[in-house]
C-alpha cells in the first residue's frame, strides 16, 4: 500500500531495577565481535533487569530482557542482528504460554504493541489530545497481558535497533520482501525459544497491522517447516488481502465497499451514535443496495443519485460533494472534507482524531498524517529511555521506531491472498488452534469490514468461531482508549483459554 500500515507497540519501562546479569558467554561475545567487523556501532551483550507492574489489579514481578539473535544466510554467515525486548515472570511451569509481537508498517518497530497495548508499561499515544511533546513516562499498564502469558517483542531488520550486516541491494533481498521477511522472523522465533528453553510452551503469535499479514504466514511457515506449533494467532488491525483494496479504478467495487463502514463509523461516533447495532444497519446497506448500484453502473440511470444520497447520510458529507464523485468516496477526500469548515484534518488510523491542516488551501493533502506525527517521539524517547537506561543495553545506534526507508524499499510482491490462504492452512491443520480478528470500528487504514468479508467466506473447520473477529471503538490503535483496551485483553484472555 502507497500509506504506511502501522500499529504499534511501546516498550518504555518503569522503574528498572539493577541489572540481573550481563550475557558474556563466548557465544555472546561472539556476535559483539561480528558488529564490530564493520562500520556500524556495536550493540550490547543481552541485559536483564526485573521489574514489576500492577496488571489486573495484582502486582506481578518479571524479568525484562533485551537482547539479539543473529541472522545467518545459507552458509552461516552473519547478515543481520534482530534485537528483542521480553518479559518473562520467572518460576512459571512450561505450560505457561509465550507470545511473540510484531507491528507493521512494512517499517514498524514493536513498540507500538509493547509499549502501548499488551505489554507491561505503556506510555500514552494515538488517541484524540495526544501530542509529540507529551511526557515520554511509562506507566503500568492495567490491560498488559503479562498475568497469562509472556511476552517477547520482535523488531525486524531496519526497525528498532535491529539491522542488516550486508550492502543495501543484498539487505532489500535478504531482508525488505514480504517472502524473506516471514521466512527470516519466523527463524528468529524458533531460535528464541531454543535460547530461552521455552520449546515446551504454549506458542502465540500477535501482529498488528502489517504484523498481521505476517502473523498467519508465519504460523504456516513454523508449523510446517521449523516444526513448532502455533496455539493461537492474534491479528490487530491487520493488512489480510492485499487483493481487496485498490485505486478506485479496478472492476471490484470491494475498494469502495470495504471502507463506507468506517466513515459511517466516525460519523456515528461524531453524533455520539456508534453502536454495534446501528453498525449491522450500515453493512446491511453496504452488502446489499449499495453493492447492487456499484455493480449495475449507468445500467440503472437512477443508481448514482440513489448511492449519492445514502451514502451522504452515513457519512455526514456534503450532498452535493458525494454526488460529484459517484457515490464513490475514497478515505483522503473524506477525511479532509468532513471538516473542512473547521480547518481540521482526520488521521487515517482514526478519522476522530485530528490536527490542524497547514495546507488547508492545497488541492490535495501536503501534510503527514496526524496520529503518525504526534506518536514518533513519545514511543522512541520512551523506548530508548527503558533499553539505554533501565536496561543498561548501550549502543550508539539510532533507534528506529517507524522506518520510511523500509517502508519505501519494501518489495510487496503480487497483491495476491495468500495470508488467508496460509491461516486456511494452519487453522486446517490444527484443530486446537484459535484465531482472534480484532479491529476498531473508525480505521481507515485497515478497514475492519475487509476482515468481515474474509471471514465470512471461512470454512467453519469444525466448530463455531475456531475464527473470531472482535471490533472496538476507536480506530487503528483502539487500544489507546481504556475501555477498548479492557475489552481486547478479555477476548484475548478467552482465546488462551481455550
Amino acid at each position: 500500500m502507497a500509506r504506511m500500515l502501522i500499529p504499534l507497540t511501546l516498550l518504555a519501562l518503569a522503574a528498572a531495577s539493577p541489572a540481573l546479569a550481563q550475557d558474556d558467554t563466548p557465544k555472546s561475545k561472539a556476535k559483539t565481535e561480528e558488529s564490530q567487523g564493520n562500520d556500524l556501532p556495536p550493540l550490547s551483550v543481552d541485559r536483564t533487569v526485573r521489574q514489576s507492574a500492577t496488571i489486573g489489579g495484582r502486582q506481578i514481578a518479571y524479568e525484562a530482557t533485551v537482547g539479539t539473535i543473529m541472522v545467518r544466510d545459507a552458509k552461516g554467515k552473519p547478515i543481520g542482528q534482530v534485537v528483542y525486548t521480553a518479559y518473562v515472570v520467572p518460576g512459571r511451569d512450561p505450560a505457561r504460554p509465550v507470545t511473540f509481537a510484531f507491528n507493521g508498517g512494512p517499517g514498524a518497530s514493536s513498540v507500538y504493541l509493547n509499549l502501548g497495548a499488551i505489554g507491561p508499561k505503556r506510555v500514552q499515544f494515538g488517541a484524540a489530545g495526544d501530542a509529540p511533546s507529551d511526557a515520554a513516562v511509562a506507566r503500568d499498564n492495567p490491560e498488559s497481558w503479562l498475568d497469562f502469558t509472556d511476552l517477547v517483542f520482535i523488531d525486524p531488520v531496519g526497525t528498532g535497533f535491529s539491522r542488516s550486516l550486508i550492502d543495501e541491494e543484498a539487505t532489500k533481498k535478504a531482508f525488505y520482501s514480504t517472502e524473506p521477511d516471514v521466512k527470516y522472523l519466523s527463524r528468529i522465533v524458533y531460535d528464541w525459544l531454543v535460547k530461552a528453553e521455552r520449546l515446551r510452551s504454549p506458542k502465540y503469535l500477535v501482529g498488528e497491522s502489517y504484523g498481521g499479514y505476517r502473523a498467519p504466514r508465519m504460523a504456516y511457515e513454523l508449523q510446517s517447516q521449523l516444526g513448532v506449533g502455533i496455539a493461537g494467532i492474534v491479528m490487530v488491525s491487520p493488512y489480510l488481502d492485499p487483493a481487496a483494496t485498490g485505486d478506485g479504478t479496478a472492476l471490484s467495487p470491494l475498494p469502495w465497499m470495504i471502507e463506507l463502514p468506517s466513515m459511517a463509523a466516525g460519523h456515528l461516533e461524531r453524533q455520539g451514535k456508534l453502536t454495534p447495532a446501528a453498525m449491522a444497519g450500515v453493512e446491511a446497506y453496504v452488502r446489499g443496495p449499495y453493492a447492487t448500484d456499484l455493480l449495475n453502473g449507468r445500467s440503472d440511470p437512477a443508481a448514482p443519485a440513489r448511492m449519492a444520497a445514502k451514502v451522504a447520510e452515513l457519512t455526514g458529507l456534503d450532498p452535493v460533494l458525494v454526488r460529484r464523485m459517484g457515490g464513490r468516496v475514497d478515505s483522503r477526500t473524506y477525511l479532509r472534507e468532513i471538516r473542512r469548515d473547521t480547518g481540521e484534518i482526520g488521521s487515517v488510523y482514526d478519522s476522530n482524531v485530528t490536527a490542524w491542516d497547514p495546507f488547508p488551501f492545497a488541492a490535495q493533502q501536503e501534510s503527514n498524517d496526524p496520529i503518525l506525527d504526534s506518536l514518533i517521539a513519545p514511543t522512541t524517547s520512551a523506548m530508548v529511555d527503558f533499553i539505554t537506561r533501565e536496561a543498561g543495553w548501550k549502543t550508539e545506534a539510532r533507534y528506529n521506531a517507524l522506518s520510511y526507508a523500509v517502508n519505501t524499499a519494501w518489495d510487496r510482491g503480487k497483491p495476491d491472498d495468500s495470508p488467508v490462504k496460509d491461516l486456511r492452512k494452519a487453522v486446517a491443520n490444527d484443530p486446537k488452534m484459535g484465531v482472534l480478528i480484532v479491529h476498531g470500528w473508525g480505521d481507515l487504514s485497515c478497514p475492519y469490514f475487509a476482515s468481515r468479508l474474509i471471514v465470512d467466506q471461512m470454512p467453519a473447520f469444525g466448530q463455531a468461531e475456531r475464527v473470531k473477529l472482535a471490533i472496538y471503538p476507536g480506530g487503528h490503535m483502539f487500544y489507546s482508549r481504556g475501555a477498548s483496551a479492557a475489552a481486547f485483553k478479555a477476548d484475548a484472555r478467552a482465546l488462551y483459554r481455550r
